[in-house]
């Protein structure tokens, strides 16, 4: 009489059907399923003799069900990444969680995407736009102010303080003369042009001349030495008579050479004397 071929659990024979075997026990299909059969991690249904079992650090999913957490494609032959609550990733959504966010659409930046990166915060290229005009600056020139950014020509006409000579925005440099902004190349000496930034000048009636082409061009001339009277050096003091000035060392008595700045003098003849030299003319 031969030996019996009986299911672990139900004792059913199995002679002729199909069975499991499993730790060194056989069992029918029916009790394989009820008893021995491995919980899909994922669908939380167990994974029976008839379907196809992967498996993973002791964590077993139908082959079905072994799919992307995130994109939902098959995993089967395909590279992975178990991630938290045991859901499983592909490579490339891997990636994209894993990547930084731009700051203007807040989706993942991968790598080989042209980006823009400012104080630990990234965009993409074509994220990164001016806040005034919205225009693309990439990776061109740009200003900050606060949380926003802006071109080059909108921060001009937005922040820029204004030429008082040529109305155009100062965009570097400049000069403040009297409270008011100048371009240092518009701030100039109104006879020979050259710029006056960081020079000696003077202003008459809202014209700017170098010391040299004051001297030439617009300074009286004293009346003693025939000089200009420019206001620098020695003599800053000018003696005015009549329509005509001296330099206050050149205003002196005609015989005596005193000086008369500051004094009582008399004109006689049309020049000019000390109070006691008429006397001995």
């Amino acid at each position: 009489m031969s030996e019996r071929f009986d299911c672990h659990y139900c004792r059913d024979p199995l002679q002729g059907k199909k069975y499991v075997q499993k730790e060194g026990r056989h069992c029918c299909v029916k009790c394989f399923d009820k008893f021995c059969a491995n919980t899909c991690i994922e669908c939380k249904k167990p994974i029976g003799a008839d379907s196809k079992e992967l498996h993973f650090k002791n964590r077993y999913w139908h082959d079905n069900c072994f799919r992307c957490f995130k994109c939902y494609t098959s995993l089967v032959n395909e590279p992975f990444m178990l991630r938290e609550n045991n859901k499983v990733w592909c490579s490339n959504c891997t990636a994209a969680e894993d990547a930084p966010r731009c700051k203007g659409c807040f989706k993942p930046i991968i790598a080989g995407d042209q980006n823009v990166e400012y104080k630990k915060m990234v965009w993409h290229k074509d994220c990164f736009t001016c806040s005034q005009c919205k225009q693309v600056i990439g990776s061109g020139s740009f200003f900050p102010k606060g949380d926003d950014f802006y071109c080059v020509s909108c921060h001009e006409h937005k922040f820029a303080k204004t030429c008082a000579k040529c109305k155009n925005p100062i965009t570097s440099g400049g000069l403040t003369y009297q409270e008011q902004p100048w371009h240092s190349e518009c701030f100039i000496c109104s006879n020979c042009k050259k710029q006056l930034g960081g020079k000696r000048f003077t202003a008459v009636e809202d014209q700017f001349y170098c010391v040299e082409c004051y001297k030439e061009c617009v300074a009286k001339k004293c009346a003693g030495c025939k000089n200009p009277i420019t206001g620098f050096g020695r003599g800053t003091s000018v003696v005015n008579y009549e329509d005509e000035s001296w330099h206050d060392y050149c205003f002196k008595c005609t015989k005596c050479a005193r000086g008369l700045a500051n004094k009582r003098f008399v004109c006689h003849n049309g020049k000019i004397y000390c109070a006691e030299c008429p006397k001995r003319l």
